[in-house]
């Protein structure tokens, strides 16, 4: 579903760029509202059950991703906007590698139960297209041809991250709950962040009529679910 959602999102920015970047917001916006209400009513909670220790993990996969997400933003941002493929390379590279540990957070979440991955799961499918749309775009303002772009966007955004579930899983599975509360706890941390420090400041840069009623859908929907999970 993750591959699906990122390669719909490539899909639309090579057909219809102008209408994929219009509405990618609310797609933002409705993903950051499930990742962090699940986290805050579900995940956390589950993670501090099975390991006493889960809010130091919390922190640490929250500043862990904020030191990943600012090594990357200090090598994209600050190059010009018509510099040589190294902008699109560097990019490519730490997509890729967040959309690896994306595959990674699935392994915890469902290891844990169906209806903790379930949950983390329909937050993280939303935040896959607009992944899809901005790596195709990065790559084509790098100076690669479309077709070169298509291919790498979809190795480094969309396969990476089924690769990170097939290969976490066979170690993830065998740990014990300690552990596990531990790898969840982290795995809250990095959606917190995804949600409230990657996704949210995305929406707000552009003035959207709807956004905030697509992120209080997403809130709403993860609410429902947890309540019908209780």
């Amino acid at each position: 579903m993750a591959a699906a959602f990122t390669t719909a999102g490539i899909a639309a920015i090579r057909r219809f760029e102008k209408q994929a970047q219009q509405n990618s917001v609310y797609f933002i916006c409705f993903a950051a509202g499930v990742l962090i209400a699940a986290s805050f009513l579900h995940i956390i909670p589950k993670s501090i059950k099975m390991n006493a220790q889960a809010p130091v993990y919390l922190l640490l996969g929250y500043v862990g991703l904020h030191v990943f997400n600012h090594f990357v933003t200090a090598y994209v941002c600050e190059r010009r906007p018509e510099a040589p493929s190294p902008l699109g390379l560097v990019a490519l590279a730490g997509i890729g590698l967040h959309s690896f540990i994306d595959g990674v957070i699935y392994s915890v979440t469902y290891t844990v139960s169906v209806f903790t991955g379930l949950l983390a799961t329909t937050g993280m499918v939303f935040h896959e297209f607009p992944e899809g749309v901005i790596t195709y775009l990065l790559l084509l303002r790098s100076g690669y041809g479309h077709g070169k772009a298509l291919l790498l966007s979809l190795v480094a955004a969309a396969l990476s991250t089924p690769l990170g579930m097939l290969i976490s899983y066979p170690l993830i599975a065998h740990i014990g709950p300690r552990m596990l509360g531990a790898f969840l706890s982290f795995s809250a941390g990095a959606l917190v962040y995804v949600g409230a420090t990657h996704l949210l400041p995305q929406a707000e840069q552009e003035t959207k009529r709807y956004s905030l009623v697509a992120l209080a859908g997403g809130i709403l929907v993860a609410v429902v679910i947890v309540l019908a999970g209780a």
